[in-house]
């Protein structure tokens, strides 16, 4: 293992143990939470409720993990990616039992428990329903398996008259909320230049562009919004004011065509890299495509940014 580049923080300041293990390449469960996407929250829960990783420990109570705990981890994570729920985790590592598709996920029970808290207009209870869940799940899961689901379901129900768009206000206003308390949170702890997220889209609040804005911030990256629709034009103007690492425009309906010319020109004249992301991307033509970055949904945007290079930290 190779010594930390990362200095300790204020709160191991003084513990001579934990510095002498930081240079023989032990890793602190910040370190940990970055590489495999499991914040440090999780990563304790996991810990204290189910025994799925035992730190190594300083006499003043540290944790510090080896490549054998990332490696324990990334395997947890392929159970859990599979359905399967973090309590039956343990049992099937200890196992080593093969990965097959589980019987029975947690993710039906969950997403009916929280479709029923919206329907009712309990937003107590969506809240502890969600916080419950979010302690044992790192966000790409929870992305996945339950919001997008929420959203897409709410989506479609909305139709139905006067209950379907009450329903969809009601839990979109409390996810705006939820996501958009997190990514202000971690702002006031990141360093560097942000990535812009910005809806082209004329609906009040764009739950693509959150989730996506939200699993981002989550990996360390600061984030600003202008959720507002704006003219094409505009964003140049604001790139240049903000200089932010990366440009990501989210698309819900199709655009003119000669919205599509500027598009093609602001992403032929960004200095910073420019991504085209939302379900009407997939309408750009592909002449367009091709001189822009295009993703559908928040977990297309998350791998594209990472492709391109903008997770790592800017200072």
């Amino acid at each position: 293992m190779q010594p930390l580049p990362h200095p300790p923080s204020a709160e191991t300041e003084g513990d001579g143990d934990y510095q002498a293990a930081l240079n023989e390449g032990w890793l602190p469960i910040r370190e940990v939470a970055r590489r495999t996407g499991v914040n440090a929250v999780t990563l304790r829960a996991w810990e204290r409720r189910y025994g799925l990783i035992i730190p190594k420990r300083t006499p003043k109570g540290h944790r510090l993990y080896g490549e054998s705990h990332i490696e324990r981890i990334k395997n947890i994570l392929a159970w859990i990616n599979r359905g399967v729920a973090v309590g039956q985790v343990k049992t099937l590592l200890d196992s080593q039992r093969p990965l097959s598709s589980p019987n029975d996920t947690p993710w039906v029970s969950l997403r009916q428990e929280m479709l029923d808290a919206t329907r009712e207009l309990a937003g107590r209870r969506l809240d502890e329903a969600y916080n419950r869940t979010a302690a044992l799940y790192p966000p790409r899961v929870l992305c996945e398996q339950l919001l997008m689901p929420l959203v897409e379901h709410l989506e479609q129900h909305r139709k139905a008259p006067l209950i379907g768009p009450l329903e969809q206000s009601f839990f979109l206003s409390w996810l705006r909320s939820k996501l958009g308390a997190r990514i202000y949170h971690n702002n006031y702890q990141l360093k560097g230049q942000p990535v812009l997220f910005a809806s082209l889209a004329e609906t009040p609040m764009n739950a693509g562009l959150w989730l996506s804005a939200w699993l981002l911030s989550n990996a360390d990256c600061p984030i600003e919004t202008l959720e507002w629709p704006l003219a094409l034009d505009t964003y140049a103007l604001a790139a240049e004011r903000m200089s932010p690492r990366g440009l990501v425009l989210y698309l819900n309906a199709p655009l003119e065509s000669q919205q599509t010319q500027q598009l093609r020109k602001l992403a032929e004249t960004c200095v910073m890299p420019l991504i085209v992301a939302g379900p009407a991307a997939k309408l750009l033509d592909d002449v367009s495509k091709t001189a822009l970055n295009v993703a559908y949904d928040p977990l297309d945007v998350f791998s594209r940014l990472q492709a391109l290079g903008l997770m790592a930290e800017h200072v």
